[in-house]
């Protein structure tokens, strides 16, 4: 299931361990709205190795301004607490299994 995170100790608690991978969005960005679906069947059907959790930089801006979110979307695939990968805009389901994948 994928969670939504706004507060800055709870992001840091769910990215502490495994993979994570993080979407920093907003509502009103349209490359975020086509994303979500994409990360919603990916989670449902358990395709990556990986649990997500999705950060609003309009309610999250500690969140976001922690990590230097400038573009949304902006994936961020976590290990063990640390950011070990970073891209932005939309990207497709299979473009995205090969992100957090590989």
């Amino acid at each position: 299931m994928i969670k939504h995170i706004t507060n800055l100790k709870e992001f840091e608690k769910e990215t502490a361990s495994s993979y994570v991978l993080v979407d920093f969005f907003a509502t009103w960005c349209g490359p975020c709205r086509m994303l979500s679906p994409v990360l919603e069947k990916l989670d449902e059907e358990n395709k990556l190795n990986a649990s997500i959790i999705k950060v609003d930089v309009d309610n999250a801006n500690e969140i976001a301004r922690k990590f230097a979110i400038q573009v949304i979307p902006t994936l961020v695939l976590f290990k063990d607490g640390k950011a070990i990968k970073r891209a932005t805009g939309y990207m497709p389901e299979g473009q995205l299994i090969k992100f957090v994948n590989e």
